[in-house]
């Protein structure tokens, strides 16, 4: 039986596959033409198709809906979808993970599992569960078929990117960096190492929360952590009844994001409402405690990456225009021949920050989200120009942080709580680079 449905999904990416393969070559490169011929009807088709073939396809959606400065708008605004959840698959295919990954039969690993998940994503679904003693956990569990079919789907996704426009080195690379971070984040014991090194770095703020891991019922296919009564931050509502205040639960969220991000070099990628809870508790009025979840996005900023980033906003802050073009360059950012188009959308951006009082560390949420429109905006029209995928993850983090803000408690100024940890990241001395033909 299991052949079979293995089967009928096979027979299912061969039926997609036409569509899937021609849409990823269209996202993965901008397109030519004016966008009233790029339909959001068909971005939409493709965010549908993306996600009922989950694993590498769905990954692809999501890493390309980071891309602003390659992806068109109305095909990442499509893809944004994604994030958040999938349709589910049958529990008997879970059943069948779990039993192979935990070496023994369902019930005598777990007192009991609901079968309905508690959501289902890209490459796994949450179950709630039980353990023998009582305690209640979440158990999530990766699809059956991804083992086997990672390479197979990366080489449809290969020749899908190759029939388009962007073939050659850049759609060559581009692939191998989207490539590395999927073997990355289909091995669980990856995400369990990353959620315990965030949970020692923040062990000294009592009001932030990560689940520890279950390292008995956990493998590379399977993450078993334990499980808090909490609300979502999604559901003001909720919180209100319990009379927890939202701004002061955003302070605390702000907090633990600013020192992930500037302080640690390791941070939660993923600040949406379905990561971030307040634990249920009769103190959660008074003092509430933030619950981080699902750290399958995570990202370590790379040393090179934080000392060009460091240097990138030092020449923000001097309206340093020509360091800030080197750093760049240096990154790989421009295309041979592009830099005059470069240098040309970066001034633009510039003389925007010399007219905001207070300068950029005096910005309101308000006014960062917009000037992030503008920069991606810049990004798109601008050719010849593209980040490293890890500095797009991080301003998407940042983004994310203030329009969270924004959406939970407006009077709350996320950049005054962010600006203590920043100054201490810029304050930060580089260890000097070390050439590769340096001596040891």
């Amino acid at each position: 039986m299991a052949r079979i449905r293995f089967g009928l999904r096979a027979l299912g990416v061969t039926q997609g596959v036409a569509l899937a393969g021609c849409a990823l070559a269209w996202l993965a490169i901008r397109a030519s033409a004016p966008a009233a011929a790029r339909p959001a009807r068909f971005a939409a088709r493709l965010a549908r198709t993306l996600g009922r073939l989950r694993g590498p396809f769905a990954k692809l959606g999501q890493f390309a809906s980071l891309r602003v400065d390659l992806v068109a708008p109305e095909v990442r605004e499509a893809l944004v979808a994604l994030r958040d959840r999938v349709p589910p698959v049958p529990f008997p295919w879970i059943r069948a993970v779990l039993e192979s990954e935990l070496g023994a039969p369902l019930a005598s690993r777990f007192a009991g599992i609901d079968p309905v998940p508690l959501g289902a994503a890209s490459i796994a679904q949450v179950h709630a569960a039980r353990l023998p003693d009582g305690q209640p956990v979440v158990v999530k569990v990766q699809y059956p078929w991804l083992a086997g079919s990672r390479a197979a789907d990366l080489a449809w996704i290969r020749l899908g990117l190759r029939a388009g426009p962007g073939r050659g080195a850049a759609a060559g690379a581009w692939l191998a960096e989207f490539a590395a971070g999927l073997r990355e984040e289909l091995d669980f014991r990856h995400e369990a190492r990353v959620a315990a090194e965030i949970a020692a770095n923040l062990a000294d703020e009592p009001q932030v929360v990560v689940p520890r891991v279950v390292a008995s019922h956990s493998t590379g296919r399977v993450l078993t952590m334990e499980r808090w009564p909490a609300l979502g931050l999604g559901a003001p509502a909720a919180l209100a009844r319990r009379g927890i205040s939202r701004a002061e639960v955003l302070q605390v969220v702000v907090r633990a994001y600013a020192r992930q991000i500037f302080q640690d070099g390791l941070f939660h990628a993923d600040p949406h409402p379905g990561n971030l809870f307040v634990i249920d508790e009769p103190e959660a009025a008074s003092r509430p405690r933030v619950l981080f979840v699902d750290f399958g996005l995570s990202k370590r900023l790379a040393p090179e990456l934080a000392r060009e980033l460091r240097a990138g906003m030092l020449a923000v802050l001097a309206g340093d225009l020509d360091g800030f073009v080197d750093g760049m360059r240096r990154l790989g950012c421009i295309a041979p021949g592009a830099e005059p188009h470069v240098r040309e959308a970066v001034a633009k951006v510039f003389a925007r920050l010399r007219g905001e009082a207070g300068g950029p560390l005096g910005l309101g949420a308000d006014r960062i989200l917009a000037l992030k429109d503008e920069a991606k905006h810049l990004l798109y029209e601008t050719p010849g120009l593209a980040l490293p995928t890890d500095l797009l993850l991080y301003a998407k983090t940042l983004s994310y942080l203030f329009a969270l803000a924004r959406e939970l408690a407006p009077e709350v100024d996320p950049m005054r709580l962010t600006v203590p940890h920043l100054l201490r990241f810029l304050a930060q001395r580089d260890a000097p680079a070390v050439s590769a033909a340096s001596p040891p």
